[in-house]
C-alpha cells in the first residue's frame, strides 16, 4: 500500500524527517527546558465551534439520555489555545469570533506576556497566519531588530516570502521562536489531542442557546481541565498515534 498524497508532496524527505525528529526531541526534553526557563507550548486554532441548541431528554432511572436529531444553530466561535507541554495545562486561551492574522498575533503576544523574561518555543503548523509578516515584526521587536531591516513582503529580505519568514521565525536564538510540523502531521501537534478531549468531554453532548454561553462553557471547561485533569501527554511516537494518558 502507498500513500500517494504524502509521496507526492514530500519533495525533501530528509528535511521532512528532520522536522519530525526536532519536534519529538523538544517533547522529550520539555521538562528540562521548563527548568531552564524555556516555555515549550503547542498551539493551534479550533475554528467553527458551533453553538448548537439541542433537544435533550435527561437520563432518568431506567432510561438513558436521549438526543433529538433536530437542533438550532446560534453561530460559531474560534478557540486559539496553547498546551504547556511540560505540565499539560492549557495556558492563555483566546476565544474569538475569527482567526485572522491579527487574532493569532494577539494570541501569541498575550501568551508571551505570561513570562516576559523567559524564552518561548511555539509548535505550530504551516498555516499562513502562523508565518505572517506581523508575526515576524513582533519577534523582531522582541529582539530589538530594526523594522526597516526586515525588507518588504513579496519583494526582498526576511519578509519576502513564506520560506524566508519561516526561517526567521524558526531561529532558536530568538526569545520567541517556532517549530513547524510538516504537512499532513497534525497529529504531532499536542494541542490537537486536547481539542479531541474538548469535543468528547464538552462539545459533543452539550447544548448552547447562545455563542456567549458556548464561550463561557469552554472557559469553564479549560479551568476544570487544568485543575483536575491536566498532566503531560505521553509521547509514544514510534510509528503509532499519540495517546493523552487521560481516560476519555
Amino acid at each position: 500500500m502507498e500513500y500517494w498524497i504524502l509521496k507526492g508532496e514530500i519533495k525533501d524527505p530528509e528535511a521532512y524527517n528532520k522536522a519530525i525528529e526536532k519536534i519529538c526531541w523538544l517533547y522529550a526534553i520539555s521538562k528540562e527546558l521548563n527548568e531552564m526557563g524555556i516555555n515549550l507550548v503547542s498551539t493551534d486554532e479550533k475554528t467553527g465551534i458551533q453553538a448548537l441548541e439541542k433537544k435533550i431528554l435527561p437520563m432518568i432511572k431506567g432510561n438513558c439520555e436521549k438526543h433529538d436529531n433536530e437542533y438550532i444553530r446560534h453561530g460559531t466561535c474560534c478557540l486559539i489555545a496553547n498546551i504547556d507541554v511540560a505540565t499539560g495545562k492549557i495556558i492563555s486561551p483566546s476565544i474569538t469570533d475569527s482567526r485572522t492574522e491579527e487574532d493569532f498575533l494577539k494570541h501569541i503576544s498575550e501568551t508571551v506576556k505570561l513570562d516576559e523574561k523567559g524564552k518561548w518555543i511555539f509548535i505550530a503548523d504551516n498555516l499562513n497566519t502562523h508565518v505572517s509578516e506581523s508575526l515576524v515584526r513582533f519577534v523582531a521587536e522582541q529582539e530589538g531588530i530594526e523594522q526597516d531591516s526586515l525588507g518588504k513582503k513579496g519583494v526582498r529580505g526576511i519578509l519576502k516570502d513564506q520560506k524566508s519568514r519561516k526561517e526567521f521565525l524558526e531561529n532558536t536564538t530568538h526569545k520567541v521562536s517556532f517549530a513547524y510540523t510538516p504537512k499532513h502531521t497534525s497529529w504531532m501537534n499536542q494541542i490537537e489531542i486536547w481539542f479531541g478531549i474538548l469535543v468528547k468531554k464538552l462539545l459533543k453532548r452539550a447544548s448552547f442557546s447562545t455563542v456567549d454561553e458556548l464561550k463561557n462553557k469552554i472557559s469553564e471547561f479549560i479551568q476544570y481541565f487544568n485543575d483536575v485533569m491536566a498532566k503531560p501527554f505521553k509521547w509514544t511516537y514510534k510509528g503509532i498515534p499519540l495517546t493523552s494518558g487521560i481516560n476519555e
